[in-house]
């Protein structure tokens, strides 16, 4: 979906840039923390990164590299699943340490691997990937924890520095390396959130990233039941993948269109991130009102995917798009 070849390494400065910062904050602050959480990072960095330069590290290994990075997160800085305030797995997982690890490879290494299903599209992850860097940085603020408030604006302003590059003109692309660093750093901040500040809800990290993660449960549901497909296969039917084809499509292929058609799908996905994050910054504290609004996304995310599906667009949705495209053609060539 991109007009020319394009170097696909933007996890490798983007981990530069945190780890120049980690320095910064182990001299200034004295943040050994933060050393440790850059090891729970490398596993799945590297992996990513691996694959971003061979071509030969398949989806299960990431996702392994994914499961290694959470085990490590929990040995070193005690990234264990918190208490969800149901009574007997509660009990369970805080009795018994293999379930916690269980549970908690399988959270953090979902999480993480949601971010690279969204990875499509000029600024989409990267856009995302700041707009949840900020719940977290808002919440940490609130609650008083430095570490969690550091590391996340940390993440943030590194993020930043690609999104400039990626977005609009698409000079540079996260890859697998850029995006596995961004999915398991959020996840395992979420998770170190709870953790440590008891007043912030269980249930805050799950509408948090609730735009990446319902994406990939609704794929798995869509391929395995739906279309009676492997779960594993790729498809063109995600909903950024819909959005590009019947939203943002222009007759016109020539390359500087190309990327324009790229880079406008991404803020109607921005947007579909907002209805999670944007309820998180003012429900962080109450378990009640998180799972109300996670039913109310899934409703919007189901009427939105059904009537792109269906074809049965609003024009306030294709009016932009036509009138934005449709002066790029009009204007003359140089």
């Amino acid at each position: 979906m991109h007009a020319s070849a394009t170097p696909r390494i933007g996890g490798l400065p983007v981990m530069l840039a945190v780890v120049s910062g980690m320095v910064y904050l182990y001299f200034s602050e004295k943040q050994t923390n933060s050393w440790y959480f850059l090891c729970s990072l490398l596993p799945v960095w590297l992996a990513g990164m691996t694959e971003d330069f061979t071509k030969k590290v398949s989806a299960l290994k990431r996702l392994i590299a994914a499961f290694i990075s959470a085990l490590v997160g929990m040995w070193l800085i005690n990234a264990k699943l918190y208490p969800l305030n149901i009574g007997i797995i509660d009990q369970f997982t805080q009795t018994y340490i293999l379930l916690n690890a269980l549970i908690i490879m399988i959270g953090v290494g979902g999480t993480t691997h949601s971010l690279n299903i969204i990875d499509g599209f000029n600024g989409l992850a990267s856009g995302v990937t700041m707009m949840l860097l900020t719940v977290i940085a808002y919440v940490a603020f609130q609650v008083g924890d430095n570490f969690i408030l550091t590391q996340s604006l940390l993440l943030l302003f590194a993020t930043l520095g690609f999104f400039v590059w990626n977005f609009p003109g698409g000079k540079i692309f996260a890859g697998d390396g850029g995006a596995y660093l961004w999915g398991f750093a959020i996840a395992e901040l979420l998770v170190l959130l709870v953790n440590r500040n008891p007043g912030v809800s269980p249930w805050f990290p799950v509408l948090v990233v609730i735009y990446p993660v319902w994406e990939t449960i609704f794929s798995i549901y869509r391929r395995k039941f739906v279309r009676g497909h492997p779960v594993g296969e790729p498809d063109a039917i995600h909903l950024h993948s819909l959005i590009y084809r019947r939203l943002v499509k222009c007759s016109d292929k020539t390359p500087a269109l190309k990327i324009r058609q790229n880079s406008m799908t991404s803020p109607y996905l921005w947007i579909v991130s907002l209805f999670g994050t944007i309820p998180a910054l003012f429900v962080w504290n109450n378990s009640t009102r998180i799972f109300i609004f996670m039913g109310l996304f899934v409703l919007i995310y189901g009427a939105l995917y059904s009537m792109i599906v269906k074809f049965k667009l609003k024009s306030w949705m294709k009016s932009g798009r036509k009138n934005q495209i449709n002066s790029e053609i009009s204007k003359p060539t140089i």
